[in-house]
This record gives structure tokens, sequence and C-alpha cells, in this order.
């Protein structure tokens, strides 16, 4: 009995030391080293640094008194001076690009989400003749450059008279925004399982009443997404709104912004503050959609 009880405690002592020694390599490859977290620590506290150093610059630069912005001198609210928001908001005639940018971003937003959203469900759930092809020219439509695209776009709204015209605008950024919003849009509804369709038309849904009532609301993520990337596409659009855009009264901010540079002159006061005005309104979208941008359909199928 001794002997198979040495036995036994031999058999076992290796098992537990090699258990514990598994265990320890374990942690160690979860843990860092004091140098590797320093390293990864400064690494990213510098790579912060010089991401915020514009945005910093240009809120600075915006506070400083007139005329203050010619001094290289970076000094946190020393002398500040809302002056450049005034004059931008009262001299200038930056209210009315950004009410004609709203508009444009919104109906380009609205618009833009329906279109992608009933397209992408469409060839998605659906084979019709041409299908192909419709999915050909999603695809194709994002080869060409905006360069490339300004001519053409040109010349059909000049034969439609839609130059100076809010609908032109609108259109020449849906033909940007609403093909990749609907190819993304196909990728989320593949993931929705096709059985949720058939079950809403068991209820006496309709096959609009199905994508509208049960299959839209699985895909909120995918429209908070949409609905930012048509938002910022409209909102920060320089190339399409200076050509289609030429009047006074028509331009939007991003042509707007180009009245502060002149060919020997710039007003950076003005412009740095415009240019943080016109940032407000696409953070605040971005926080309104933010809560969904990382959300997963899975979940939203599971609550349903």
């Amino acid at each position: 009995m001794s002997t198979a009880a040495v036995d036994s405690g031999s058999s076992v002592d290796p098992g537990s030391s090699g258990g514990t020694a598994r265990r320890r390599r374990a942690r160690s490859r979860d843990e860092r080293s004091l140098g590797g977290s320093i390293l990864l620590h400064g690494t990213l506290v510098v790579a912060s640094l010089i991401s915020i150093f514009p945005v910093v610059w240009l809120v600075l630069t915006s506070l400083k008194p007139r005329d203050g912005w010619l001094s290289t001198e970076l000094k946190l609210f020393d002398d500040s001076s809302l002056d450049n928001y005034t004059r931008v908001l009262t001299e200038t005639q930056f209210p009315s690009w950004l009410l004609n940018s709203v508009i444009i971003a919104g109906l380009t937003t609205v618009i833009g989400v329906f279109l992608a959203s009933t397209t992408g469900y469409a060839i998605s759930r659906f084979r019709f003749p041409g299908y192909r092809g419709v999915m050909w020219m999603l695809l194709i439509t994002q080869m060409f450059p905006v360069a490339i695209l300004i001519v053409p776009l040109y010349n059909l709204m000049a034969g439609l008279g839609l130059l100076n015209q809010i609908p032109g605008l609108v259109i020449a950024y849906m033909t940007v925004a609403v093909p990749f919003c609907a190819w993304m849009m196909k990728g989320y509804f593949d993931s929705i399982p096709r059985e949720i369709d058939q079950a809403g038309m068991i209820d006496g849904l309709s096959p609009f009443g199905t994508f509208w009532r049960v299959i839209l609301p699985l895909a909120r993520p995918s429209i908070a997404v949409t609905a930012f990337y048509s938002f910022m596409t409209a909102w920060g659009e320089v190339a399409y709104a200076t050509v289609f855009m030429t009047g006074e009264d028509t331009r939007t901010l991003a042509a707007g912004l180009q009245q502060f540079v002149g060919q020997h002159w710039s007003d950076w006061g003005l412009m740095t503050a415009a240019a943080v005005l016109i940032a407000v309104p696409a953070a605040v979208v971005f926080l309104l959609v933010q809560r969904n941008l990382v959300a997963g359909l899975t979940a939203g199928a599971t609550k349903l």
C-alpha cells in the first residue's frame, strides 16, 4: 500500500506542477511587461496628440482677435475673442450657405436612404429580369472618380435646366451615395433570414409591408450607416457644389468657404471660424447615429 501511495503521489505531483506551469504561461501571454505597456501607451498618446492637433489649432485660430491669426504663437485662451464668429454670421452670407447645405444634405439623406434600402432589399430578395445588370451597374458606378463624372453630369443638368438648382445638386449627390449604400444595404439584408419575410407574409403582409414593418426595423444599424454616409457626401462635398451652384444665393458651405480665399490674401480668421461652425452639425449627426453604427443585425433579430 505504501508503494501504491508513493506511486499515486508521484503521479499527481507532476500533473499538478504541469497544470500550474500552464496557467502561469497562459497568464504570462495575457500580461504585458512594464516596458511593453509604457511603449504601447506612449505610442497611443503620441498618435492621439497628432490627431487632435489640427482640431486644436483650428479652434484656437478661430478664437484669436481680428488679424490675430497672423501670429504664429499658440496660446490657450489668451486674449480670445468671438469676433471671427460674429463676422462670419453677420458680415458674410454664411447663414444662406448653411440653409442651402442643410436642405441639400437633408434631401440627399432622406431620398438616399429610401432608394438605397428599397434597392438593396429588392436585389437581396427577388430575382427579376435584368438582375445581373443592376448588380453590375451598382459596382461599375463606383469605379469612376468625381473628376470624370463632372462633365457629363454638368451637360445633363444643363439640358434639364437644373444648374444652380437644389434638385440638380441633390441628384448629383445621389449618383455617388445611392449605388454604394444600396450595395451595402444588400449585404445587411442578406444576413437577415428569409424565414422572417415568410412569417410576415403568413400574417397577411404584402411584400412592401413585410419590408416596411418587419425587415426595415431589423436593419436599423445599416440605415444609420447609410444615413450618415449620405449626409456626409452632401455636407462636405466641394467639386459638384462649386461647378453646379455658381449663383450667390445657391452656394453651399463648402463652396462658400472659397470666398475667404483670394489670389493674394486669405482671411484665416473667418475661414477657421466657419470651419468650426460647419463641423458642429456633422458632429451632431454622428452622435445621433453612433449608437447604431456598431450594433449587429443578429441582436436586433433576437430582440424581435
